[in-house]
């Protein structure tokens, strides 16, 4: 049995365990507090509560004194969300438990005597509390192809350290077929939230009638369950530099023009810029005028989608499959 704690924000946490899970050959129970969709039905599942309390006020000591991100006092879901992973712990043995990701869970667990693993994060992770983690970790996976990105934080722990590249749930699905000869541009939003509005998409596609303009994930009138056609239609992608919709839009090797978000630790920032920096992809900073778009665009265009293979996106799962497996052996 091998445990997997997925962050509740968006979905691409728990997108990604259950892309490695579908390549295990062991059984693996999802952590979270969010609620398993029916898409995940198939995977075996512990809901926790969520750590915070809208009503807590005053000094809740959050950082524990600059030792850890969260750990609230007082906040009863947060106590119960650890009784309930002790609980689990002892009730199952976990061979190893994945943290995916969480400073508190990763210490908490560990501190249970259960090897952990973590999962990294890009953007500037030199902080106490990250370094920490990646220290009592028995082995930590880069979601990302070295090649493309080798940040400083986690030099230290290169021994340990595993680019298994961008995991992506499209992985290996065969491309769609693309029944329109005009071109096109697809907005991938996504459910980690976005600052992105109909309005802008709306400003652009004006100002650039040559392309036929589709959005989707901006909120939830445009969530589309299956972006996969889309992705593999588009003559341009332009996208957040999310890792998830980033590896999904390598494995449709697609043309595309990345626009950060902001995220903490300038964790989007950083990955643009390695893409940028590869020639993998066209990178705007923030959104840009409607009068832009017509040269990024043609700029994406002529940077194509042959430099997506270096993400290594293809067996991306399957290699942190095969650590998490050889990890819990020893």
């Amino acid at each position: 049995m091998i445990g997997y704690y997925a962050h509740h924000h968006g979905s691409g946490h728990v997108t990604r365990a259950a892309s490695i899970a579908a390549e295990l050959e062991e059984p693996m129970t999802v952590l979270s507090s969010r609620p398993r969709s029916s898409e995940h039905a198939h995977l075996a599942w512990l809901t926790l509560p969520l750590d915070v309390d809208s009503a807590k006020t005053g000094d809740l000591d959050p950082t524990a004194s600059g030792v850890v991100h969260w750990a609230p006092i007082g906040v009863r879901g947060f106590t119960e969300r650890m009784a309930m992973i002790a609980e689990w712990v002892a009730r199952t043995h976990p061979r190893l438990v994945v943290v995916d990701v969480s400073v508190e869970i990763a210490l908490f667990v560990r501190l249970l005597g259960i090897p952990v693993v973590i999962v990294a994060m890009p953007g500037d992770r030199t902080d106490e509390q990250h370094q920490l983690v990646y220290r009592i970790a028995t082995a930590i996976i880069a979601p990302w192809s070295k090649d493309v990105y080798d940040p400083a934080s986690l030099h230290a722990f290169s021994t340990k350290t595993t680019y298994v590249g961008s995991i992506s749930r499209f992985a290996g699905r065969p491309r769609t077929s693309n029944t329109t000869t005009e071109p096109t541009v697809f907005v991938l939003g996504g459910a980690g939230g976005t600052s992105l509005t109909k309005k802008d998409i709306d400003a652009a596609a004006e100002r650039n009638s040559e392309y036929t303009w589709t959005a989707a994930g901006l909120d939830t009138q445009s969530w589309i369950d299956d972006v996969w056609p889309h992705l593999c239609s588009a003559s341009v992608v332009i996208t957040h530099a999310g890792q998830n919709a980033l590896a999904d839009v390598a494995s449709a090797q697609v043309p595309a023009v990345i626009v950060p978000q902001d995220r903490p630790y300038g964790e989007q920032d950083a990955t643009a810029d390695a893409l940028a920096r590869a020639g993998v992809a066209v990178v705007a900073p923030s959104w840009p005028s409607p009068e832009r778009w017509r040269s990024l665009l043609a700029e994406a265009v002529r940077v194509g989608s042959a430099g997506w293979h270096r993400v290594e996106a293809s067996g991306a799962a399957r290699r942190a499959a095969r650590l998490l497996s050889e990890t819990a052996a020893v």
